[in-house]
Order: structure tokens, then sequence, then C-alpha cells
């Protein structure tokens, strides 16, 4: 091995989040400028249900702390159930359920039972960094899909760039990072695809509760009276997003198949034991708790709503995201690349927003198949993620200073 060969050749290759480079960006800016607006993190306004932290508290002191089932609490995997049944329409049964260090993890562990040597997974060509790192990392071939004009999936494009060698289709609905909304004749014909080409689906769906122009559809509902032997999805759900449990680090994964729960159950034994008792214990509370959920959705909606129609009204967005948190908005016109957009908006307007070309990245590989570093770029490259989940004050201070910094660059 010479000097110059990485020590671990595939996580070297593979750069820190984008994401997180903004995180870190902005929290050494705030430092300097107490006023900084982050819209560059989905954090939401709202908090949990107080009921959640009361329930942590009390397991704690109750000493409810030992070792739990690897799958997960069998009380909250029933509560889980219960929902998935009657707010998704899809057949869970608690053994067929995973607990999670958060959605992020239960993503992780996923693809890492799904994958196999030389496996390829198809995901969207503007899609959340986590999901290209977590494929790279287990193993998987990435083979990216365009997106119609909506930014929702192309089946057409699908059916186009799939081989012999896919064996899973990434699915994000409502999307991060560009909100599209997936309706029920393009996951049906999705859906069928994939039945046809015998590849498992993996459909994350973080953001179920914040769906704006149609109502939310699982995947997984497709399949309801499918033999579970022959089902395809296996769907990803947070607690983070609807009941704002982001630091808590909880979610949870509903498995089609009993070969892929079982395969999925040594993935988890092999590398978390067990997720935390007594996060799952607030867990608990908060799916007691779900009541919140309508005015969270409410809240969202209303900054989308009355905030958002600044940037479409200025060309920076073609219209209004279908769900979820973020919006990709669009600063060619400003002769800036989203980079370095990014960079003049946070040092001059204090905003702290997330350049678009870490969304669009697409990984290069050797003759021997050698992962090549990593690099920003892509057909996101000129535009810009916000979060419109904030305060509504600080999310219309900074879509105006965004607005106004295009402007004067257009103008320069």
């Amino acid at each position: 091995m010479s000097q110059d060969t990485p020590i671990f050749p595939v996580a070297s290759a593979i750069p820190a989040s984008w994401l997180y480079e903004s995180f870190r960006q902005a929290n050494e800016q705030e430092r300097r400028v107490p006023s900084l607006i982050k819209l560059n993190v989905g954090e939401p306004a709202f908090g949990p249900p107080e009921a959640v932290g009361r329930g942590l508290a009390d397991a704690a002191l109750d000493g409810r702390t030992r070792y739990i089932d690897v799958q997960g609490l069998h009380e909250l995997r029933e509560t889980i159930s219960d929902k998935l049944d009657t707010a998704n329409d899809i057949d869970a049964p608690v053994d067929h359920l995973f607990v999670t260090p958060g959605s992020c993890q239960g993503l992780a562990a996923l693809m890492r039972t799904l994958a196999e040597p030389g496996g390829e997974i198809l995901i969207p060509e503007i899609h959340w960094p986590v999901h290209l790192q977590q494929a790279l990392l287990a193993g998987l071939r990435p083979v990216f899909y365009g997106l119609d004009d909506n930014l929702a999936p192309d089946p057409e494009s699908v059916r186009d760039v799939s081989t012999a060698n896919t064996r899973i289709l990434l699915l994000n609905s409502p999307a991060n990072p560009t909100g599209a909304l997936l309706g029920r004749d393009v996951l049906a014909r999705l859906y069928e695809l994939a039945s046809e080409r015998g590849w498992q689906i993996i459909s994350d769906e973080a953001y179920e509760d914040f769906a704006f122009e149609a109502q939310h559809l699982s995947t997984a509902s497709l399949e309801r009276d499918v033999e579970p032997s022959r089902r395809l999805v296996n769907s990803v759900f947070t607690f983070s997003k609807g009941l704002a449990m982001t630091g808590y680090r909880l979610g949870y994964v509903a498995v089609g198949r009993p070969d892929v729960c079982a395969a999925m159950r040594m993935v988890q034994e092999s590398s978390i034991i067990a997720p935390s008792a007594p996060i799952q214990y607030a867990g608990l509370e908060a799916m007691r708790a779900r009541e919140s959920l309508a005015e969270n959705h409410k809240y969202v909606r209303a900054n989308r709503d009355s905030v958002l129609p600044t940037l479409v009204d200025a060309g920076l967005l073609p219209a209004l995201p279908g769900g979820g948190w973020y919006a990709m908005v669009d600063v060619s016109a400003s002769g800036l690349s989203g980079e370095e957009f990014t960079a003049e908006l946070l040092r001059d307007e204090h905003v702290a927003v997330v350049p678009g070309s870490g969304f669009s990245a697409r990984p290069e590989f050797g003759a021997d198949g050698t992962l090549r570093p990593v690099l920003p770029g892509g057909i996101a490259s000129r535009l810009v993620r916000i979060a419109f989940c904030v305060e509504y004050g600080q999310l219309a201070a900074g879509v105006e200073r965004i607005v106004s910094l295009v402007e004067q660059k257009r103008k320069g």
C-alpha cells in the first residue's frame, strides 16, 4: 500500500454531509452574530408534547433502563402497529417492526440488510445527502433517476436507468430537500415496476405529517393485501418531525417480508444491541399525545402559504412545495453558484442556508470498482435549500434577505 493510499478507502472518499458543514459554519457565525437567521437546519419552531419529557424522566428515575429486545419495546411496537394500520393503511404486525435510534439509523440498517455484492440502489438525482452516504457505506452502487417538472420521481427514468444489478428503489415522499409529494398514480407505476423487476423498496416517510397539496400516501398501503412473503416495501418513519423530537433520536422501520425481518434483526443485534430504553418510553408517551400533530402541521403550512409566495413571485421558486419542511430556491439569477451565494448570504446578510450542490453529488468509481472522492456538484448547483419549519419572523426576514441579495446581484 502506497503512502498516499487512504487507510479506509470507502469512508475516506465520502465527505461529511454538506448539511453538517452548513450546520458547523452557521454555529461559528452565530457566536459572532447572535441574531443570525438559521434556515439551514430542519429544527422546528415547536417542541415535543409535554408528556414526552416526563415519560423520559420517569423511565430513568423508575429504573426502566435495562436492555430491551433488539426490535424495541413491545408496548411501543404495539402502539406503532395500531398507528400504521389506522393512519397509513399499512399492515405491519408487531414482529415486523423495529424501533431505531432515529430514522437515519433505521435507514442505514435497512440498506445493510438489503445490500448484496454488486447490488445497485436507485436514488433520486436530487437527494438527501445522508441517503447517498448510507448507500455507499452499505456497499451499494448508487444509480440516479430523473425527476419531473415538480421534482417528483419520473417512472420512465427509473425504468431507463435500472439494470440487471438493481436491487433497491429508494423513495422519499414528502421529499427532503425538494418537497415533492408522490401521488397515487406515480406511486402505483413505481410499485408495479419494482414488482416486475423483483426490487425491494425503501420508503422514507419522515415528513408524512406535512403533506399539503394532497393526502400523504404510504407506499406499503399498495400491498396491504399481498402475502407477506411476497411484499416489497420497507417503510421508515421518525418521531423527529411531526412530534418534534429531533434530539431524542427515535424512529421505526416496518419491514415487509419475514426473511428481510430476520436479516435486519441480525444487523441491529450486531450494531446497537437494543435501542435506548428511556427514550422508547418517551416515544410511548409521544404516541399517546399525537393530537399535537394537527397544530404542528398547521404551523408549517401557514409558514409555507404566507412566506414562500414571495420566492415564487420573485421567480426563485417555480411553485410551493407539496410537502415537507424544505424548498429548493433557484439563485441562478444572481450569477453565483449555490455555494457562492450561501457564503455571501451568511457573511453579509447573516442568513444561513444550504448550497444545493450537496444534494446532487454523484460518486465516481474506478475501473476496479474503487470509490473516488465524492465531490459536490450536479444539477442542484445553482440552488439553495431553506427550511420553512422555523419561527415565522425568522423565515420572513430570511426570505426577504434572500430575494434582496439576488436582486442586488442581478442589477449589479
